[in-house]
């Protein structure tokens, strides 16, 4: 039976713990499960909390910092100091595992020792709203090779996990070392790409991981200022890990272009919303015309640069009034590119 060691970390969350916790432990089949609840010096009563669920359950162990250290420092210990099972999974307080999450990932690793992590679909949940309905029967699995999972995120430029839903090969989480602490909030994109330089990639299809709860704590993107620190963000995750695994990944150079590119042009996305929807006094497009400059040198000649400078022209009070008209237009012309590209190939 193998054995999965799943880490706690709980700041001010302890009204979470007993859902989050029993998630882990109950309805998975097959596995045999460890936890650990790392309280991190909680001004509250969460430390209590865990150690009451521990007193309940000889499977749960607690240990309370006398000092807050951060998530990073606490995310570490658990994964390289504590976790000694087969597999390994980080699970916020305040997130949940579905029913089944960690026998299939667990299956899965079993079945291919190449992989060296795998996930699936998180389900969204509003703070203090009821849990949507998970899918547990899966439609088996996907093992991508892990040089062909790294070019696919780079290409997209940012991350396609929320954390959950992740159970991590515990030798290799150790041969590649914890978190960043220079990345706090990033450093889940960094650790992914690092596992997928070092080994493959599973993929759980058609089943549901993982809960992960929506709340003020976890929506700071969702503000204009949040959206250009995103940006940031993720340009330190990708340039860090293009660094840090320089000898395992293959056409490094090419997918660090590839990568700046791809984030010099969603920054100019973002401002080229800020004059469609008329929020240019809130969204810092000067910023974000800066940082695509900063990724991409010939950022000027990015399709998103010239609708950029058409909406300047136009100007921010009129575009949300032309937008529609504008919009017509552009896609008029690339539908007219696209059948002048295919007459010259096909002559149809």
């Amino acid at each position: 039976m193998s054995t999965v060691s799943v880490i706690v970390p709980c700041y001010k969350y302890g009204r979470y713990l007993e859902e989050s916790v029993g998630s882990a432990l109950h309805g998975q089949d097959g596995v045999d499960v460890r936890v650990l609840i790392i309280d991190d010096a909680s001004p509250d009563d969460s430390a209590d909390q865990a150690r009451a669920l521990a007193a309940r359950d000889p499977r749960v162990q607690v240990l309370v910092h006398p000092r807050n250290r951060g998530h990073i420092a606490t995310y570490n210990e658990g994964l390289l100091e504590w976790a000694e099972g087969d597999y390994c999974a980080l699970l916020s307080a305040d997130d949940r595992l579905t029913p089944g999450a960690l026998s299939r990932a667990a299956a899965l690793l079993d079945a291919h020792p190449e992989v060296g992590f795998c996930y699936g679909h998180p389900l969204r949940f509003q703070h203090g709203g009821p849990l949507p309905e998970a899918r547990t029967e899966g439609r088996g699995w996907s093992v991508w090779d892990g040089q062909w999972w790294l070019r696919r995120h780079f290409e997209r430029g940012h991350g396609c996990i929320t954390s959950p839903e992740v159970v991590v090969r515990t030798k290799l989480q150790r041969q590649v070392g914890g978190y960043d602490p220079g990345l706090p909030h990033s450093g889940d994109i960094e650790m992914w790409m690092r596992l997928a330089a070092h080994a493959d990639v599973g993929y759980l299809r058609g089943v549901d991981q993982a809960y992960y709860r929506v709340h003020g704590a976890n929506m700071s993107t969702t503000d204009f200022g949040g959206q250009l620190d995103d940006l940031r963000q993720r340009k330190a995750a990708f340039e860090a890990v293009l660094a840090r695994c320089a000898e395992q990944i293959q056409d490094r150079d090419e997918l660090d272009g590839l990568v700046h590119r791809t984030l010099a042009r969603q920054a100019l996305r973002r401002a080229l919303r800020a004059y469609d929807r008329g929020r240019t006094r809130q969204v810092p497009v000067e910023e974000l015309v800066e940082f695509a400059q900063q990724c991409w040198p010939g950022y000027t000649r990015l399709p998103e640069y010239r609708g950029l400078a058409l909406r300047r022209r136009i100007g921010p009070g009129v575009m949300p009034y032309l937008q529609p008209l504008v919009l017509s237009a552009v896609g008029h012309r690339v539908r007219e590119r696209l059948w002048w590209r295919t007459w010259r190939r096909t002559g149809i």
